[in-house]
């Protein structure tokens, strides 16, 4: 699993960074609540451990920020010293799916991230406002209608679409749905989004819109939701 950290020790970062390394899982670190939950923009998480006390703010108001912007799908685990029972189930209570009290063991962290590994099975049809996405048949419905899609154009749209939100760049696309050394360029992802906004007549009316980023790539997001500030 890929696995985003927040943790201000940077020998702890090294201590985590070792443990998951053995457990085959990777993972990226960082010291502050701002350029984490930043991050999350652009970065794909399998997994996410967060600490409470730190720089900028806490791992409380940054689970908030999560479960507001990016959804309930993605697993938190706080690590903390903090072992007050009512911080325990504030935590809890606030979307965290587990809670350990440093100094954490590694074999006691890994099973937990394994335990809550297991339960990511993505479903096999998703519905996005009026949008249905079906995994198996490779097949998305507006309305209730079949929309006829190249395998591409599938692979994009059910891409940005469970990724709504965030800023997608094109090299990012490109390496994703055309694979690392695809021979193809930016404009390739250019012509795809054309034709998926397109045909699935991606507008405010169906409640979805898709904005470029002059320069970046794209953020689809829903035509009535307004960008949260990051936690103080």
């Amino acid at each position: 699993m890929r696995i985003g950290i927040l943790e201000d020790d940077l020998a702890q970062q090294e201590l985590y960074q070792l443990w998951l390394g053995t457990a085959q899982h990777s993972c990226k670190c960082y010291g502050t609540a701002k350029s984490f939950l930043e991050s999350l923009a652009h970065e794909q998480f399998d997994l996410l451990l967060l600490d409470w006390n730190l720089p900028d703010s806490s791992g409380q108001l940054a689970l908030k920020w999560i479960r507001e912007n990016i959804g309930w799908s993605i697993p938190v685990i706080f690590v903390t010293a903090r072992d007050a029972e009512i911080d325990i189930v504030n935590a809890l209570r606030g979307g965290a799916d587990d809670y350990l009290v440093k100094p954490a063991k590694c074999m006691e962290l890994l099973a937990r991230i394994e335990s809550l590994g297991r339960r990511i099975k993505p479903p096999t049809v998703i519905q996005i406002g009026v949008y249905e996405i079906n995994q198996d048949l490779r097949q998305i419905r507006l309305h209730g209608q079949d929309i006829e899609l190249t395998q591409k154009e599938f692979e994009l749209a059910g891409y940005m679409f469970q990724h709504h939100g965030k800023l997608l760049s094109r090299v990012h696309l490109l390496e994703r749905l055309w694979g690392l050394n695809a021979n193809v360029d930016t404009r390739t992802v250019d012509t795809h989004v054309s034709r998926i906004r397109r045909k699935l007549k991606i507008a405010p009316e169906n409640g979805w819109q898709i904005i470029p980023v002059y320069g970046y790539g794209y953020r689809i997001e829903r035509t009535d939701s307004s960008l949260e500030a990051l936690p103080a």
